[in-house]
């Protein structure tokens, strides 16, 4: 009787735990499942369920070890707020895999995808076929977000006899009060360019941007932070 109410009192604690965790570390842990997030809610899952079933461990090694691995992805996840090249590593980058109607197969084969799969996230999306997809970018937690081409919008232009407008790709251009140079570079804009449109808006310093994007023949969107807004 006391190993049943030894194993009763360990799954209360190991679940106890883990939902302490999860609340700590946020939202994300449920809504976004980057492959870090994956791997490390896999070990804390592992490392309490074996710790809970050997006999051998005690109740307070199973806290500790939890704890320990709990503070490192807690750690891990500030310096990905912090450091966006660490973003990069540990939550991998979004890719472009359709550009204006064709497919990137280059991307495609970087990121481990056949036609196959690019048509059943695509689907997911609500789209049938390649060809009514303008845009197609592979996010980091393996989904597929699309933009389609203008005619099969919803509700669709060309059922209206309605005049088609160009469709074009939003580019994120400050990201945490940094500028993503890459997206610039894209366009053939330059960062004063960026500084300029952000004046117009009464922006002064661009790292006081959470976030900018732009979109062709579009002006600049930005969000301020809030504690430095005034």
């Amino acid at each position: 009787m006391n190993h049943y109410a030894s194993v009763t009192i360990e799954l209360i604690s190991g679940l106890v735990i883990l939902f302490m965790i999860t609340k700590i570390l946020g939202k994300t842990q449920f809504s976004q499942i980057t492959p870090f997030d994956f791997i490390s809610a896999l070990v804390l899952g592992e490392l309490v369920g074996n710790a809970i079933y050997d006999h051998n461990t005690k109740l307070r090694e199973i806290i500790f070890a939890a704890i320990i691995w709990g503070l490192l992805i807690y750690l891990i996840e500030f310096i990905t707020q912090k450091f966006t090249k660490a973003r990069r590593i540990l939550e991998g980058e979004t890719s472009i895999v359709i550009n204006k109607g064709k497919i990137n197969y280059h991307v495609l084969k970087k990121s481990r995808m056949d036609i196959n799969q690019l048509q059943s996230l695509i689907r997911q999306q609500g789209y049938f076929s390649i060809k009514e997809v303008e845009y197609a970018i592979l996010e980091t937690n393996g989904l597929v977000s699309v933009l389609p081409k203008a005619e099969f919008e919803t509700p669709k232009a060309g059922d209206f006899g309605l005049p088609l407008k160009p469709v074009h790709l939003t580019l994120t251009l400050i990201l945490d009060g940094e500028i993503v140079y890459n997206n610039l570079k894209k366009y053939g804009l330059e960062e004063k360019w960026l500084i300029d449109e952000l004046a117009k808006q009464g922006i002064s310093d661009y790292k006081n941007v959470l976030y900018a994007e732009w979109k062709e023949n579009e002006d600049v969107y930005a969000i301020e932070y809030e504690h430095k807004t005034s």
